[in-house]
């Protein structure tokens, strides 16, 4: 298997248990849908879904939404929670670098958190526009480098095995000179936002206790790290609740996100 390929495999596993954060991201699907400016009828593409949470917000609209999402268990999950919302929706298990529907097919093209972590953008964003018409929008919710989540990113990166070549850090994503580098000549009219995400809890310890137990990535990493170095498994998570107390208030920890939007030429 080739390192990409296993990458993508490892990311698979590592996502599958992702479903129990859905209440709190789909609370951003919301203000994408609208920034957007996803309307009833339209064609809508959400690439690495996840449990659905923007396809739903996007069809509950009127909209004909279609998610892709390379983790089977998150695919089968988005699945039910369309049956649950009695939405007419089409899911398939793919690959945000090979996405498996028609050339130029969709009015809107999003991503909630997930095409950022194919390991190549200018994969993934050529197969993006690749499905998107001309004159439709591409619009993506991403977290910018140097606030709480894109910081705690590159905390967990300094203690995991380096990628493999070619695997850029999902966080470029939230760099607007990075994405209008990546978005090129291709589109006009880039457009982007800030807003924020609130994550309730009691406590930061709290906080990294939830995130070690339910969030893949890090629970991972910290299993690893628990058998071959526990005492650089102590020092993650101290540093860990260190970065969260810096965003820490009345029971919360503040996630700043980026939104970006871009008409296809």
């Amino acid at each position: 298997m080739d390192p990409i390929t296993q990458f993508k495999e490892q990311q698979k596993a590592a996502w599958s248990n992702f479903a129990i954060l859905e209440n709190m991201t789909g609370t951003v699907a919301p203000r994408l849908v609208k920034f957007a400016g996803i309307r009833t009828g339209a064609t809508v593409l959400d690439v690495a879904c996840g449990t659905g949470v923007v396809a739903l917000t996007a069809a509950r609209l009127g909209a004909r939404a279609t998610g892709v999402d390379l983790t089977p268990e998150l695919v089968v999950r988005a699945k039910e929670n369309a049956e649950l919302m009695n939405l007419d929706t089409t899911w398939h298990e793919g690959d945000a670098e090979k996405l498996p529907v028609p050339d130029a097919s969709f009015d809107f093209v999003v991503s909630q958190f997930g095409h950022m972590f194919a390991p190549r953008p200018d994969v993934a964003i050529r197969e993006m526009l690749r499905v998107l018409r001309p004159g439709g929008t591409i619009a993506f919710v991403t977290w910018p480098p140097e606030l709480f989540t894109g910081r705690m990113f590159a905390l967990t990166a300094k203690y995991a095995p380096p990628p493999p070549n070619g695997v850029s850090p999902p966080v470029q994503w939230g760099d607007p000179n990075i994405i209008r580098e990546r978005l090129g000549t291709a589109v006009k009219d880039i457009t982007f936002a800030r807003d924020v995400m609130l994550f309730p809890t009691l406590s930061v310890r709290h906080y990294r206790l939830f995130m070690e137990r339910n969030f893949g990535p890090a629970t991972r990493l910290l299993q690893a790290l628990d058998k071959s170095d526990p005492d650089k498994g102590a020092a993650l998570r101290r540093e860990i609740e260190d970065l969260a107390a810096e965003y820490f208030e009345n029971n919360t920890v503040r996630q700043d996100y980026l939104l970006t939007r871009a008409v296809k030429v």
